[in-house]
Parts: structure tokens; sequence; C-alpha cells
């Protein structure tokens, strides 16, 4: 087969949350979306993830192929569990190795979780281009042990580009196509009985959920439902079931759910991941932010805090929760200014320079 014609692999890696999952899904869809950038071209798919995290679900409905290797977490305080995990890396390492003779990627892209670190390894044993997508501002452990053997690291902020040295380059964080159509589609509230005269908070404690944030929901729902209308999505097996007026609770809503739920909010509350922060900006919604403490999502929340209300956990208090929600609901003025700079915190363009520089990557490539 002329070398020109050749089908280019791209091998996808990571799991265990859904924050290492969007951005990448979010460039698979940019590969299938119809654009003279990529026209012709011919791209087969397949990732590599965990056996029991989010990832399988919403990597076999995009429809990709998905195959799961083992893998351990390296833990920065002493644990039994590291040297049991020793050996898990390493298994998952002979995984990834024997999965890419086989099958044989031209590139493979990660953007972080620990499932992927072995993976990367493998692959730049292999001599293959690897690809390093860094979201949150403070690079975390994975990336830092994975970054090191990538040809290039894309970045979702400029002040990011000093820790990855010439080969970074500021490309912002893609955002899911899906996402971006749904938002479009004329179709209103089909999955929300929402009433037109109350406005509506919607509230996202992230892929598992945030118990915290449950907790000051639910201890101020009575006065919560009083002026609004609440979405909670609670995450996965939190138990919560409550028949009340004015409030929906969901476990999960998939990419047209939330796309209906994120047109009719006026509010959201959300913590700190970066891709659904990168989405509220793609949108402009105002939005209260609670970061998770003592992580990478304080430095994210810095990057908001002149775009959202910023709220330390440990100093809400239901009362004060319901206060802020109020009251932002009641200003129409302010939430029109914090949804015009929400829409300018994120860069632009993130799933076509990204595009580009894959497609350069496989150029360079070429055998």
């Amino acid at each position: 087969m002329d070398s020109k014609n050749k089908k280019q692999k791209i091998l996808l890696t990571g799991g265990g949350t859904g924050g290492s999952v969007t951005p990448l899904l979010a460039v698979v869809e940019e590969f299938n979306h119809p654009s003279p950038l990529y026209k012709g071209g011919k791209y087969e798919f397949l990732w590599l993830g965990t056996k029991d995290g989010p990832e399988r679900v919403m990597v076999e409905r995009a429809g990709i192929k998905f195959k799961t290797i083992a893998g351990g977490k390296w833990r920065r305080y002493f644990s039994l569990k590291n040297l049991a995990d020793i050996f898990k890396i390493k298994l998952g390492f002979w995984q990834a190795l024997w999965l890419m003779l086989k099958w044989r990627p031209n590139l493979v892209m990660s953007a972080g979780s620990f499932i992927s670190v072995p993976v990367i390894w493998a692959a730049w044993l292999l001599g293959v281009p690897i690809l390093i997508h860094q979201q949150d501002v403070r690079p975390g452990l994975a990336n830092k042990l994975m970054a090191p053997f990538a040809k290039t690291v894309t970045v979702a902020f400029e002040k990011s580009l000093a820790d990855y040295g010439q080969k970074a380059f500021w490309t912002g964080n893609p955002i899911r196509q899906s996402m971006k159509l749904a938002i479009r589609d004329s179709r209103f509230a089909t999955h929300f009985n929402i009433q037109k005269n109350l406005p509506v908070v919607l509230v996202v404690g992230g892929g598992t959920g945030a118990e915290a944030i449950n907790k000051l929901v639910l201890e101020g729902l009575n006065d919560l439902t009083q002026f609004c209308q609440v979405i909670h999505v609670f995450g996965k097996e939190k138990g919560i079931r409550i028949g009340i007026i004015n409030y929906f609770a969901f476990e999960f809503l998939d990419a047209e759910r939330m796309a209906e739920a994120l047109k009719l909010a006026d509010l959201v509350v959300t913590r700190a991941g970066l891709g659904f922060l990168t989405e509220l900006s793609y949108l402009g919604k105002p939005s209260i932010i609670i970061p998770l403490p003592d992580s990478h999502q304080g430095e994210n929340a810095q990057m908001f805090k002149d775009a959202g209300l910023v709220f330390a956990q440990k100093d809400l208090t239901p009362e004060k929760f319901t206060g802020a929600i109020k009251n932002l609901v009641a200003d129409k003025e302010l939430q029109k200014e914090l949804g015009e700079k929400m829409g300018r915190v994120m860069k632009a363009g993130a799933n076509e320079a990204m595009v580009k520089i894959i497609l350069e990557l496989l150029a360079s490539n070429r055998i």
C-alpha cells in the first residue's frame, strides 16, 4: 500500500475519571467533523483505559474501540498499596507494549491519568511519537512522568508553557463537538419539566459527584426551591432521591441532556475541573466555583476568579451558599458581566489547533 494512502492509527489513553477523557474525545470528534483540513484522511482510533473507570462508557459511546490494561497509582505518601501498584504498573507496561507491537500506532496521545503512564513509556521505547495534553494549570504527577518522553505537549493556559519548554504549544482546551451541536440544536427542555417563571440553577459536582456540594444543596433545598429551580447532578451511586417541587436530581447526564441543562441554566455551580469549566467558558455561563480542597483545582479556579464567584469549600455554610445563589440569580447585570468574562477566559480554536499539530506529527512520522 502507498504510504500516502495508508490509514493512520492513533492510540488514545486515559481514564479513572472523566477529566482525562473529554479533551481527547473532543479531538476525535473534530477528526470526524467535515473539514477541508483533514478531508480525505483515513484515521483509526483505539483507546487504552482502566477496567472500572467511567471512560469505557464514554469511549464506546463515541464509537471508539476500547481495551483495558492493568494500572496502578503512585501515592505521594507512605502506603502499602504503592508496593502492589508497582507490579500493576509493570504489568500495564508489558500489556501496552504487546498491544502496540500488534497494532502499530502512528501516534499516542494522553491528557493525564496514571493508566497512561506505562502506555507512554512503552510508546517511547518503540519510537512512537507522543503528544501529551496539559489541561490544568498545575501539572499533575502523571503528566510530569510522561512529558519528558513526549515530542509535543499542548497546554490549555499560556502560563503552562513555562512548565514544558520548547516542546509546548498553547492551544487552549478542546470542547466536544457533540456539546457544540447539542447547544445549537433547536430542541429545548425535552428532558426537564421546567417552569418559565423561575430561574434555573444547575449544580454539577464532577463525574463522580461532590459530597460536600451535595450536602450544601440538600441542607439549603427548602430555601433554594422557593426562588429557583435546581437541576442537581449529584454523581454515581450517591443515593439522592427526593420528590420535591422545583428540584430535579440525576446521577449522571449524557452530553445531550447536559447540553439541555446548560441551555436552561441561568447560573451554574461547579467544581473547578478544567473540562467542564472549558464548556462554561464556551457558553459564557455565570458560575459559582467551589474547587476541590487541597488539589490542582485551586489553581484552575484562580484562572476564573474574575469571571465567576469562587468560594473555598471550608468557608461555605448552607446559609452562605444559598445566599450567594439568591443574590446572583437576582442580579441580571452581574450575571451578564460574569458571563461575558467567562467567555473570554479560555483560548478559542483549541480543537482545530490540536488537530493541526497531530497532522504535523503524523506527517513527520510517515514511513
